[in-house]
């Protein structure tokens, strides 16, 4: 089995937290890329046919802004069958009841909208273009349109957010027909312009206190954690992502698209121009690969695999990770669960520590 994932870099405007590769959404912009996804595709796919496709994602940007026009076309060269997972990225300030229904007409059966808050000072803060109450329209058209897998993004430890706001977004979140919510926090990353700004998110004892209040809310609401950042209904776990945590592989298409696939990761070009040029002479459009050796690699995936809250089967536990499993055990973040290995509720917590000392 195999995913795909493309990157839709268009943007109405870039959120100043976004550190991913967008570009303005224009015409020829949006005809550059549609160009250079057939001949990526004309190129790539010889290398994986014959695989089942579990899973097609696409993200941004915001894909939402390619249309079904452009979406349409990409579509129509994948061989899949009934259960393949199709996922659009969307923001709720696009999306009226036509253009969701023509997603949904395509054969995409899941969507996620950025919420991120339903709280319009904080979406102020962030710099969004949508009001709360657009973001709860778009998850209704969503429904109407067909959808019966809805994920939302919600966003905690921003510099100012109390308590109070935060209470009042998520019980917003019980009004809506949603299947999964992914629930991050605030990160500042280099070249963003929140980085530039001196932006700090909350942190600390106040950061911790508003991640329990969000993980308690959302499990009264149905929505059970499966992976450190992911809450979803019983049978709506996210297909896609959750190959990331197991090792599946994937291939990316678009610029910047990440890949990994026989062991190796690899990255296309973060620039529209070159990774069109590149793939109209012929050449690939990949401009970073790395392959870890087989130890390396084997420490990755048990990292990554920790991120689900089931954890990972003992088996797949490299013998050379066990000191560093042995301390973390005694540290009291990691737990045995029958032929599991887990993190502890302090080691969910925790988590970018014990993947330190993994990989």
């Amino acid at each position: 089995m195999i995913s795909l994932y493309f990157h839709i870099p268009f943007c109405t405007q870039k959120c100043p937290y976004c550190h991913f590769y967008v570009i303005p959404n224009q015409a020829p912009l949006r005809k550059l890329l549609s160009e250079g996804l057939a001949l990526e595709w004309q190129q790539v796919w010889p290398q994986i046919a014959g695989r089942q496709v579990a899973s097609i994602y696409f993200g941004g940007g915001t894909p939402s802004l390619f249309g079904a026009e452009g979406i349409g076309p990409v579509l129509e060269r994948i061989p899949r069958d009934a259960n393949c997972e199709i996922t659009l990225e969307a923001n709720p300030e696009e999306c009226s009841y036509e253009l969701l229904k023509s997603f949904f007409d395509l054969g995409i059966n899941r969507i996620s909208f950025g919420v991120q808050s339903l709280d319009n000072r904080s979406l102020t803060e962030l710099g969004r273009l949508h009001s709360a109450e657009k973001a709860k329209q778009a998850v209704f058209n969503a429904e109407r349109a067909g959808f019966k897998n809805i994920s939302i993004d919600l966003m905690f430890d921003l510099p100012d957010q109390t308590e109070e706001s935060w209470r009042y977004t998520l019980s917003q979140v019980k009004e809506l027909p949603i299947q999964h919510v992914s629930l991050y926090n605030l990160t500042v990353e280099p070249h963003t312009l929140f980085f530039k700004q001196g932006v700090q998110p909350l942190g600390g004892e106040r950061s911790l206190k508003l991640l329990s209040l969000g993980i308690e809310k959302l499990e009264e609401l149905g929505l059970s954690r499966y992976e450190i950042s992911a809450f979803a209904k019983p049978g709506f776990a996210s297909r896609h992502n959750t190959g990331y945590w197991t090792g599946r592989p994937f291939w990316g298409y678009g610029p910047s698209a990440f890949s990994f696939w026989e062991g190796e990761r690899f990255r296309n070009y973060a620039n529209i121009q070159r990774y069109v040029r590149a793939l109209r002479e012929g050449c690939s459009p990949v401009d970073f690969r790395e392959k870890l050796a087989p130890q390396e690699s084997a420490h990755e995936l048990l990292a990554i695999g920790l991120r689900r809250v089931e954890g990972v089967d003992w088996k797949n536990v490299p013998e050379t990770a066990m000191s560093s499993i042995t301390q973390l055990q005694q540290e009291g973040l990691l737990t045995s669960k029958g032929e599991k290995l887990r993190l502890t509720e302090r080691g969910l917590l925790l988590y970018d520590t014990i993947a330190t000392e993994l990989v």
